[in-house]
């Protein structure tokens, strides 16, 4: 059964206990996104110094003492893009190294790199993935939900000494500190305050009048999930509302989905739509217009050549060609609208000699 620390107390003795012999340590986290409004960090698992436990982040009102544990730490994770994004949240900073057993499993030239297709790989154990989606905003959580949690570190250790050490077999380990430097930078340079979080992905098609209620949608959406504490999508997702302000700017009747249909629901919904009706011209958002791109012979033809250059060099290496360039990245590179050492990390560089 693992170790549950639920008070200031437990796990301050834990820190006393580990810092002074874990310099290294692995974490998971888990939230309650699928179940909130405001996500919240609901439980921190560990492993480091031979101990494996659950941290309750939702008991414990400060846990400093464990934030600046990890920020002085060496950090492993598994796809760990989104824990760094809930602990910059949560503590305003990161670990000073973060490692990733999924850029790891993917350098080594992995097709299968969860979690689980990992620790299968190098122990041979089927982890049972029970509680993905359960809500971990819940008290008391139950045991199956701890035996999940536990056991998505419990391995990440020996995981990372096995990568490592086949990294460096393949000439490969300093790929692998550049690629998880960038993906910690990455999470550090979002902005998680910018403004008109409304545009959304497919917004660009829609015209100035589309945009404008897709805006108003956006916000009465986030006043009712708000309302009703849950996330945004129970209340329609982005797709649905992109389709509703397409059909809207041609004065066309959008029929709300019955969940939507209750008086108080539509009378806000409503408001928010006649709000946009009365606005002037002047008033709808502006279309953000990207650069033309000439897809002409000679682009399509340097495009080409770069993701030949990327295929040739990743069936040589035996990884995901996605690894070394993005389509769309090799697509900026021949508009010219950027250069390989803006947005290509060295050993990128050098195995495609751009």
């Amino acid at each position: 059964m693992p170790i549950l620390i639920e008070d200031s107390k437990e796990l301050h003795d834990l820190v006393q206990r580990i810092a002074p012999v874990a310099p290294v340590c692995a974490i998971d986290t888990e939230a309650d996104s699928l179940h909130r409004y405001k996500e919240s960090l609901c439980l921190i698992q560990l492993s480091a110094g031979g101990e494996n436990v659950l941290i309750d982040s939702l008991a414990i009102k400060d846990t400093s003492v464990f934030a600046d544990y990890l920020c002085a730490s060496e950090v492993w994770m598994h796809g760990a893009d989104y824990d760094m994004t809930m602990l910059r949240r949560e503590y305003g900073k990161l670990p000073p190294k973060v490692w990733d057993t999924q850029i790891g499993a993917r350098l080594l030239g992995l097709r299968k790199f969860g979690l689980s297709d990992l620790v299968e790989h190098w122990f041979g154990v089927t982890l049972i993935k029970t509680s993905q989606k359960a809500d971990w905003g819940k008290r008391p959580m139950t045991q199956t939900m701890l035996d999940y949690a536990i056991n998505d570190v419990v391995y990440l250790l020996p995981m990372g000494e096995c990568i490592v050490e086949e990294l460096i077999d393949l000439g490969r380990y300093d790929w692998f500190v550049q690629s998880c430097e960038a993906a910690r930078k990455k999470i550090l340079d979002r902005d998680e305050n910018r403004e008109e979080l409304w545009r959304i992905n497919g917004s660009g098609r829609l015209n100035s009048r589309g945009l404008a209620f897709l805006r108003a949608l956006w916000h009465w959406r986030d006043a009712e999930a708000a309302s009703w504490d849950k996330p945004s999508f129970m209340v329609v997702n982005n797709k649905q509302m992109i389709e509703w302000a397409e059909k809207m700017a041609l004065d066309q009747v959008v029929e709300l989905p019955r969940h939507l249909q209750r008086p108080e629901r539509m009378r806000r919904y409503q408001s928010a739509i006649d709000r946009v009706a009365s606005m002037n011209e002047e008033e709808w958002p502006e279309k953000i217009k990207s650069p033309r791109r000439k897809k002409d012979s000679a682009f399509e033809k340097a495009v080409e050549a770069i993701i030949q250059k990327r295929d040739s060099a990743a069936q040589v290496l035996e990884i995901d060609p996605s690894l070394l360039i993005a389509r769309n990245v090799a697509e900026s590179i021949a508009a010219k609208e950027i250069t390989p050492e803006d947005c290509l990390l060295p050993w990128q560089l050098e195995q495609l000699q751009l």
